[in-house]
C-alpha cells in the first residue's frame, strides 16, 4: 500500500491513530477472527469491535466476509495490507529544467504478447478478451487500461534535448499491476524494462492486497482484482537506475542513447505465455492516479 500527505490517505492515518485498531492488526496478523473473538481477545463489546473493524475496512487495511458459524452469521476479518509505504513531498531545492512528455496507455507502437489479455477505454473493453488481434484495432487509442500475461509493449516518444542540454536524469512514471484481471490469487510478475534496446533492469512486482474500487475507475468495471495499481517511477540518472528509491540495476544515464530523436520503452514479462503471471497497466480515468505513462528529461545547460 502505497500513501502520501494528500486527503486521500487520510482513512489509512485515521485508522493507524488507535491502539485498539493497532491490537486488531497484531491479533489478525497471526489468524483470520471474526468479531466476537476479536471483541473477547480485546474485553470490549462487538458492538464497538464492529466500529474499529469498519474503519481498518474502510482503510483497506483489512478485508470482511460473511460466513456461517454457530447460531447465525458471523463476520470473518483477515489483514489484507502486508506493507505500507510514505511518500513524503520533497522539500524546494534548485530549480530543474525538464522536457515532459505524456503518452496515453492506448499509444503504443508495438507489441508482443500473449493471454491472458485484454484492453478498455472508459467506456468499455475492446473486442474479445484474450485476443491480441484486438490490440491493433483502431478504438486502442482511446485505451486507459490494458493487461497481458506475458511478452512485451512499446512506446515511443519525440526527444526534445536540445544540443546545447546535458542530460542529467530521466523520469518514467506509471501506474502499474502485477497482478492479472479476474485473477487475485496468481503470484506477482516481474516485469523488465528496457530503453532504446538497452535493459534496464528488473521489478519484481507486489501481491494483490485485496479488494476496493479505484478512484477514478469507471463504474462499470467491476473486477475487484485490477481496480488500481501502484504509482511506479523508473529513475535513471548517474548513480544506476531506480524503481523509486531501490536501485535495480548499474545502468546509467550516460549508457543510454538519450541523444536520440526518439525513444522507444518497453515493458516486458519475460517467459512463455502462462496464465499465472502478468501485468496491467492503467492511464487517466482508470486506477488512483490522474495521469498516463509520464516521461520527464531533467537537463542543465552547457555554459557558456
Amino acid at each position: 500500500m502505497e500513501l502520501d500527505t494528500t486527503t486521500t490517505s487520510l482513512p489509512v492515518y485515521e485508522a493507524l491513530a488507535s491502539s485498539v485498531r493497532l491490537n486488531i492488526l497484531q491479533l489478525l496478523s497471526r489468524r483470520q477472527m471474526n468479531v466476537r473473538e476479536l471483541a473477547e481477545a480485546l474485553g470490549l463489546s462487538s458492538a464497538i469491535m464492529t466500529m474499529h473493524v469498519k474503519k481498518l475496512e474502510k482503510a483497506r487495511l483489512i478485508t470482511t466476509r460473511m460466513a456461517p458459524g454457530n447460531g447465525g452469521v458471523q463476520k470473518i476479518c483477515t489483514l489484507s495490507a502486508e506493507k505500507i509505504e510514505i511518500t513524503i513531498p520533497a522539500s524546494p531545492g534548485p530549480h530543474r529544467q525538464f522536457h515532459k512528455t505524456e503518452v496515453s496507455v492506448g499509444h503504443y507502437t508495438d507489441f508482443e504478447l500473449g493471454p491472458s489479455c485484454g484492453i478498455a477505454t472508459l467506456e468499455h473493453t475492446i473486442g474479445e478478451y484474450n485476443e491480441p488481434r484486438y490490440f491493433w484495432y483502431p478504438e486502442r487509442v482511446q485505451a486507459k487500461m490494458l493487461w497481458f500475461s506475458s511478452g512485451y509493449i512499446e512506446y515511443k516518444v519525440p526527444n526534445f534535448l536540445l544540443g546545447s542540454q546535458i542530460p542529467e536524469e530521466l523520469e518514467i512514471t506509471f501506474e502499474l499491476s502485477t497482478v492479472l484481471p479476474f485473477q487475485p490469487d496468481t503470484d506477482p510478475a516481474g516485469v523488465v524494462f528496457s530503453f532504446n534496446g538497452t535493459r534496464l533492469g528488473e521489478w519484481s512486482g507486489q501481491k494483490y492486497q485485496g479488494p476496493g474500487r479505484g478512484l477514478y475507475t469507471p463504474a462499470w468495471w467491476t473486477d475487484p482484482a485490477s481496480q488500481c495499481g501502484l504509482l511506479k517511477t523508473l529513475r535513471i540518472n548517474p548513480n544506476g537506475t531506480f524503481m523509486d528509491a531501490k536501485k535495480i540495476s548499474g545502468v546509467t544515464i550516460a549508457d543510454l542513447p538519450i541523444r536520440d530523436k526518439q525513444w522507444t520503452f518497453r515493458m516486458a514479462v519475460p517467459g512463455k505465455s502462462s496464465s499465472n503471471t502478468g501485468i496491467a497497466l492503467f492511464g487517466r480515468g482508470f486506477g488512483n492516479h490522474q495521469q498516463d505513462l509520464l516521461f520527464q528529461l531533467y537537463y542543465s545547460e552547457q555554459k557558456a
